[in-house]
């Protein structure tokens, strides 16, 4: 199983960004995809209304995206979202036609089918928070997004209380992504 792990945190030494590498390091068939390296305008100039061609990096995105059987996107939640610059790559790479269509009677169709995703969140907000609150990055991101794209089988696993947590909670939750990707290889 080929996956692409996405990277959505803007900063390279954040917790996100070392378990989107250690889950793409114990994979064995995962390309890391740091959104932060890509030099793309993360605006869509024009909504859908115009094509707004795709930059050399998000050409090269989506067609990783295209060819991986298993998608997992690595984020922080902010504000009940995702950095702006994952939100912005989500509206620039997923494109209409490529990745979802809508059909005769107006009913969005996933072009991505055949694809498992898994989604790595992490919060300073506890478990019970997120909770209580309907946890609005998990259904943005897997329902509003990789499931309209068509990837249904979405797992997900939280990170909650970042702020609170020490070193030695950090490694576990290191070692358990690595122990899940690995897992997720074998499906």
């Amino acid at each position: 199983m080929t996956a692409l792990v996405l990277d959505g945190h803007p900063s390279a030494d954040s917790l996100t960004s070392a378990l989107a590498r250690r889950y793409a390091d114990a994979h064995g068939d995962a390309r890391l995809l740091a959104v932060r390296d890509l030099d793309f305008d993360p605006v869509l100039q024009r909504g859908y209304r115009q094509r707004q061609d795709l930059e050399p990096d998000l050409a090269d995105a989506l067609d990783a995206l295209l060819a991986a059987s298993h998608v997992v996107v690595a984020t922080p939640v902010w504000w009940a979202s995702t950095p702006a610059l994952l939100k912005g790559f989500f509206d620039r790479v997923l494109v209409p036609q490529r990745t979802y269509r809508y059909g005769a009677n107006g009913v969005p169709q996933g072009l991505l089918t055949a694809r498992t995703g898994r989604l790595l969140l992490t919060s300073d907000s506890p478990r019970w928070f997120l909770a209580y609150t309907g946890d609005p990055t998990l259904r943005q991101v897997r329902n509003q997004t990789l499931r309209f794209c068509g990837i249904r089988s979405v797992r997900t696993t939280h990170f909650p209380s970042v702020r609170r947590s020490d070193d030695a909670e950090r490694r576990a939750w290191l070692d358990r992504t690595a122990a899940i990707a690995q897992r997720d290889a074998r499906r």
